[in-house]
């Protein structure tokens, strides 16, 4: 059992492994040399084999290609549509679906394509393929295209394999070219997407292919009350945004009197906006809550070598600017030696016609007295040859008929050489200096082909938007204090103790008990909090707390200044400590407040009310005891609109105010300080 258990567990894995490895690269993707996965790369031989300059049916074209591709026509048909729409390689005829509406193609059998000018020229070289035979044996099909710019870059890629995903990012095809001119120069560069649905881009963490980019809608404020979509961000649709956009308007984010979908050939979506709301407002939600603003984190997994890895858009841009030098060498040397071959037989060809060399084998009887007549009289112009007589040149000057000898033409075969030879020095002078042949081979496709691929895409920082800022006000919390619950739900009882606060589901709600307790919460429709709710209010950066409590321990009043504290949710904090006597006296926020302090009355004392300025206490944390009103007892502490005694006129001793002779101040407390 053990030893079946086992044959079994080897069997499995085998299994697995080879699904993996061939699902990796034989389907999900691409390669870094040609950019291409294998359905597409036989999508565009199949064309290439059927190329007469004519358009082709895609029914016709898919049928082909299935004969090098061992799965469905659906997946093929799929492939060349979405290979066609990115608008490089194919050329179209009919309906192809539109990209920014979603729309799907028609039929295979009612459109048709052909090879771009572009793919002619970048993708086929007979002399540089390596072709092995299809899966079943009956044609061969190439391993990689040797495509001459980055298609990886230029087109984009997705795909799932097992355990591994791709998403590499299309980039701008000009932009692609120039980077590979200053490869070859040595110069630094860098690049961005760019795609054809337009719209922003926010590149701040692409990280060179394996970051976080962030894609916007074009939006446009027609009027106060009408917002236009212009251009919409990549992955998305118009079908996608106006459902993304009703989505929203159902959770009450934003508030729309309709969305109408004008597109066509150009993206246009019109919003009308509800009343009371603006266009200036609106744009804000949209980007926050809609799919007019996405992230997209992009992944460039690519096979190098028949072996997966991770990437970056420079080591891509180098890898195939070096390998289109090696190309176009390797071309520049088959051209060369073919040139050669053919300057060779032209010059066996004058020789043997121009000296005669026909007559001396006439009288030969026999074959290799013939081959050795030839030999003989050739080896006076070796020094003309490019390379040593063989017995096969021999074969095919004697193949030579008597009508093309009769005919011969002496100045035309002298300039058809000359043409050779001016051709050979060209390619030895382009061998000699590789570097500036590829920048003038990039030249000549900028030239031919760069006007017809604009920047589609405008780069430009976005500012991240705060949910809380631009989401809408639209609930109300309240709280009860003779029930104790608060919420969305809940209203106050009685309207002089109505504390309702208006905010939005995003924000954060603060609570402060009487007790000096408090916490900090998100909205909630109904929550149980006591009876005894000093105060709650929307958690605002910098707002500052003006507190006067009362410390149980020592029956002594203490002022205390602090900013919005740090929190966690619902966690439990105390502005001082615990005892049954502490509580808050009074709460006040901001700058140039005032309160006014009874006290305990005394026969010594000149008075027994005192004026605090809380602007004159330094802001310090939230868990600082702060200072000591006064050395007596506080009675009471009401809320004041200014001092009693204006701070210009302190001639007087007063207890709790700063003189201005002696600069010290009775309300300081070392011990009561942190």
């Amino acid at each position: 059992m053990e030893s079946t258990a086992g044959t079994l567990h080897q069997l499995f894995d085998r299994n697995f492994l080879e699904y993996t490895s061939y699902v990796i690269r034989e389907r999900a993707i691409p390669t870094i040399d040609d950019g291409l996965k294998p359905v597409q790369r036989r999508i565009l031989q199949t064309l290439f084999n059927k190329e007469d300059g004519r358009f082709h049916k895609v029914a016709n074209v898919v049928g082909e290609t299935m004969k090098l591709h061992p799965h469905g026509d659906q997946s093929i048909f799929a492939a060349l549509v979405n290979l066609s729409n990115k608008g490089y390689l194919i050329t179209q005829q009919g309906n192809y679906g539109n990209i920014f509406t979603g729309d799907k193609a028609s039929a295979a059998r009612y459109i048709e394509c052909r090879l771009s000018p572009l793919a002619k020229e970048i993708l086929f070289n007979k002399d540089l393929t390596e072709y092995v035979e299809s899966y079943d044996g009956r044609m061969i099909e190439p391993v990689t295209l040797p495509a001459k710019i980055p298609l990886l870059l230029l087109q984009g890629a997705e795909g799932i394999a097992v355990g591994m995903a791709t998403k590499i990012m299309p980039h701008n095809f000009c932009e692609l070219l120039d980077a590979q001119k200053k490869v070859l120069t040595g110069e630094e560069f860098t690049l961005y997407p760019d795609f054809l649905q337009k719209g922003f881009l926010d590149v701040s963490n692409y990280d060179d292919g394996n970051g976080k980019i962030r894609c916007r809608a074009r939006i446009e404020e027609y009027n106060e009350k009408t917002i236009l979509i212009k251009e919409i961000p990549y992955t998305t649709t118009t079908q996608s945004l106006t459902d993304s956009i009703e989505k929203a308007a159902k959770a009450g984010k934003i508030k729309i009197v309709s969305i109408n979908d004008f597109t066509a050939e150009e993206v246009e979506i019109e919003i009308k906006l509800a009343r009371g709301v603006y266009a200036k407002d609106t744009i804000k939600a949209l980007y926050a809550f809609t799919d007019c603003e996405v992230s997209i984190t992009p992944n460039l997994t690519l096979i190098n070598n028949r072996t997966p890895e991770t990437s970056t858009v420079s080591e891509v841009v180098k890898h195939n600017t070096y390998k289109l030098k090696n190309d176009l060498q390797r071309g520049l040397e088959i051209d060369l030696n073919r040139l050669e071959e053919k300057l060779h037989a032209r010059l066996l060809e004058q020789i043997f016609i121009e000296e005669r060399l026909y007559k001396r084998i006439e009288e030969k009887t026999s074959f290799n007295a013939v081959i050795k007549t030839i030999e003989s009289g050739l080896a006076d112009f070796a020094d003309q040859l490019i390379r040593p007589v063989t017995r096969e040149d021999i074969e095919k000057l004697l193949e030579i008929r008597i009508k093309r000898i009769s005919r011969y033409d002496i100045n035309r075969q002298q300039k058809e050489i000359r043409g050779i030879r001016k051709e050979i020095k060209g390619i030895k002078i382009s061998l000699k200096d590789m570097v500036g042949f590829t920048i003038s081979f990039l030249d000549n496709l900028l030239n031919k082909y760069g006007a017809d691929y604009p920047r589609q895409t405008e780069i430009r920082s976005f500012s991240e938007l705060v949910i809380r800022k631009v989401a809408l006000s639209n609930l109300v919390v309240g709280y009860n204090r003779k029930s104790g619950f608060m919420g969305h739900l809940i209203k106050a009882e009685d309207e002089k103790d109505d504390q309702s606060v208006t905010c939005s589901e995003y924000d954060r709600l603060i609570l402060i008990q009487t007790n000096g307790l408090y916490k900090v919460i998100p909205v909630t429709d109904k929550l149980f909090v006591g009876h005894d709710l000093q105060w709650f209010g929307i958690v605002k950066r910098d707002t500052v707390f003006n507190i006067i409590y009362r410390d149980g321990i020592g029956n002594v009043a203490y002022v205390k200044r602090f900013n919005s504290p740090k929190f966690i949710l619902d966690k439990e904090y105390r502005l001082f400590p615990e005892h049954k006597r502490s509580k808050i006296l009074l709460m006040s926020f901001g700058e140039e407040k005032f309160a006014r302090v009874n006290l305990m009355p005394s026969s010594r004392a000149r008075t027994n009310i005192l004026d605090v300025v809380f602007d004159e206490y330094l802001i310090k944390g939230v868990s600082a005891r702060g200072k000591r009103v006064s050395n007596r007892v506080v009675r009471r502490v009401v809320s004041a609109t200014g001092p009693r005694i204006q701070l210009v006129k302190r001639n007087l001793q007063l207890p709790g105010l700063v003189q201005e002779n002696d600069g010290i101040d009775p309300r300081d407390d070392s011990e009561g300080n942190s």
